[in-house]
């Protein structure tokens, strides 16, 4: 095992530590993590006209958005259940073949939701897509932990979790391109070309056939026949079942606080959008491309955020370590989603407010790619990481639909109710502080064997 990950001596480059091959395999985990949420982000995007338009004119703005809560929820559901199925595969059949699998899956049914005809048709859609969805993070961050040396680990990681903000900048510049073409009535309901978008990477998939190999530790694991990929031995050992459980507790709060809260800023800045946009004289087809439009650039802005975030919980977790920065990016998270959600109304809030949400929310992410590997050994790696992400994930499915039911039922009477329902929501990052005391601290130390 090499160094651990604080045996940094002054002017050290993680950089310099990669051979040409270590970094092909940082490239392509980035790579198909960076397409994994293009795909997500564009259902995000597409979700709102793609409802309205399939509901069709007759459907109120609370019907639409309870519908977009159940779509999400689905989308959610598959994404849980496809992360258990590929992180179990991932270790008992291999992280690079179970990775492949994972590219296609989610490319092929994010383009098969342009054919929607109906909201059934369409949730089917995304709940097979995000079976590929939930399966591609386990097995990447467990390929890159297993393949890097150990001092570079916490970088490289977090370049495989910053890649996702690209993945979501890619889709915000596809709804602008596609958004801009049908205010100039070039085409009409850009939300399935979005969906088209997202099939183009499945040739990724031969990449990782041809070139990738499994790690030597996996292959080592499996030469000693051990027990691989078994949620028997997960939770029959008390120390991985206790990080098993702490893992889930820390990833539940902030998928919620990100899928059931964070993403769904979209559907309240539309109403801020379409406002300042009639002012100006927009109507019809030319008001729904230039909203569009704007949705991709309040993405583009908050994915830079993103970005910016996964590299700061990085570099933080080097000086105070995992559990300091996780609690720090917990209250960060909780603070900036409520101010934003409770403050934010007009067009010039976006370019600040939005940015500000994407970094505190996504620092949380880099989190779980550094941390998550680290709690499990070789023969449970995949299975560990992807039961807290996606187990968490399925948990936290009832995320959307809770913000869904708080806007139409509970908090109805407000003239904006999404703004309470967020800000209420918010609550849910003290569930990763309240976890954070029972969670073992891994920084510095070797990968568990």
């Amino acid at each position: 095992m090499s160094r651990n990950d604080d045996a940094t001596p002054p002017g050290y480059s993680w950089t310099r530590d990669l051979n040409p091959y270590q970094w092909f395999v940082v490239a392509v985990a980035s790579v198909g993590w960076m397409f994994d949420t293009m795909a997500q982000q564009l259902f995000n995007l597409a979700r709102v006209p793609a409802l309205r338009d399939l509901l069709g004119g007759h459907a109120s703005a609370g019907v639409v958005a309870e519908q977009a809560g159940y779509a999400t929820m689905i989308f959610m559901i598959g994404w849980a259940v496809g992360g258990v199925f590929f992180g179990i595969l991932g270790d008992r059949l291999g992280r690079a073949r179970t990775m492949m699998l994972t590219i296609l899956c989610y490319t092929i049914f994010t383009g098969l939701s342009l054919f929607s005809i109906g909201v059934w048709d369409f949730n089917a859609y995304r709940f097979l897509c995000g079976l590929g969805v939930g399966g591609q993070f386990a097995v990447g961050v467990s390929l890159v932990a297993e393949m890097v040396p150990a001092r570079a680990r916490p970088y490289a990681l977090g370049t495989v979790q910053a890649f996702s903000a690209v993945g979501n900048m890619l889709a915000a510049l596809t709804g602008i391109l596609l958004g801009q073409m049908e205010t100039a009535g070039v085409i009409a309901g850009a939300w399935r070309y979005e969906f088209l978008a997202g099939a183009l990477p499945a040739p990724l998939a031969l990449v990782v056939f041809k070139k990738l190999k499994e790690p030597d530790q996996w292959l080592k694991a499996r030469a000693e026949k051990k027990r691989l990929g078994s949620y028997g031995e997960l939770f029959s050992d008390a120390r991985w079942r206790r990080n098993a459980i702490v893992g889930l507790l820390l990833a539940f709060s902030g998928v919620v606080g990100l899928w059931g809260i964070g993403f769904f800023s979209y559907d309240l800045f539309r109403p801020v959008l379409e406002r300042t946009f009639r002012a100006q004289g927009f109507t019809g087809a030319a008001l729904a491309g230039k909203t569009t439009t704007w949705i991709g650039i309040t993405s583009l802005f908050q994915n830079l955020g993103c970005f910016l975030g996964v590299y700061a919980y990085t570099y933080l977790t080097h000086y105070t370590g995992r559990k300091k920065a996780f609690a720090i990016s917990f209250v960060a998270a909780m603070g900036a989603t409520a101010y934003t959600f409770w403050n934010l109304r007009s067009l010039s809030d976006i370019f600040w407010m939005v940015p500000l949400m994407g970094f505190a929310q996504l620092a949380l992410f880099g989190g779980y790619a550094i941390y998550l590997p680290e709690l499990f050994p070789t023969r449970l790696r995949s299975t560990g990481t992807s039961f807290c992400y996606n187990v968490g994930r399925l948990i936290a499915a009832g995320g959307p639909l809770t913000l869904g039911l708080l806007t139409r039922r509970v908090f109805a009477a407000h003239a904006e109710p999404i703004r309470y329902a967020g800000v209420t929501m918010c609550l849910v990052f003290l569930v990763g502080l309240a976890a954070l005391p029972f969670a073992p601290e891994t920084k510095g130390k070797p990968l568990p064997e």
